[in-house]
């Protein structure tokens, strides 16, 4: 993963729990990278190691860890420089999930790198729709869920989300249940 998304994570420590608490989180995943570099890639461990020592730490399931990660991603993205890009993604939050691939590619140009998930929507209504979520990655699924609810509050709507298909459970791809209120 790019060195913006460890940025990101050492950021919402910082903010919700304190320096100290980062290099506690820091220590335990044995990561000695002194400082991330956005534009740089990371092996996926050091990730996954950041969030499994921040569970430890912090004493949530790493779920929790993830879902909590989503919803600051939505802020922190933006106001890293990629805010504009956001509001070309849509108008709505139902918009704006139809065109997640859409954003990934234009993002993509940002970083050839990037292997971003894959999003589609079905079964749209007025009030809810279903986003299926397919990745090569695992265990980012809950990271899903905060997202969505970043992007409420990004559009000023009251969202529930619920994950009805699991690839954890054997399913080729993840789903979620989302419906919606704007305010």
């Amino acid at each position: 993963m790019y060195g913006l998304v460890n940025k990101a994570i050492e950021e919402m420590v910082c903010s919700y729990y304190g320096e100290d608490t980062w290099q506690k989180i820091k220590q335990k995943a044995e990561i000695e990278i002194e400082a991330f570099v956005s534009m740089e890639g990371y092996p996926d461990d050091v990730t996954h190691r950041l969030v499994k020592a921040a569970s430890e730490v912090l004493d949530l399931s790493p779920s929790e860890v993830m879902e909590a990660f989503g919803e600051y991603w939505v802020q922190y993205t933006a106001k890293e420089g990629y805010g504009e890009m956001m509001d070309m993604g849509g108008d709505d939050l139902r918009e704006f999930l139809e065109n997640l691939d859409d954003l990934h590619t234009r993002v993509g140009v940002i970083f050839p790198k990037l292997s971003p998930p894959s999003f589609a929507c079905t079964n749209e209504t007025q009030d809810s729709l279903i986003l299926h979520y397919h990745s090569h990655r695992q265990g980012l699924a809950p990271m899903v869920i905060g997202l969505v609810e970043g992007l409420g509050k990004r559009f000023d709507t009251e969202v529930d989300v619920t994950q009805t298909q699991t690839r954890d459970e054997g399913a080729n791809h993840d789903e979620f249940s989302i419906k919606y209120r704007a305010n």
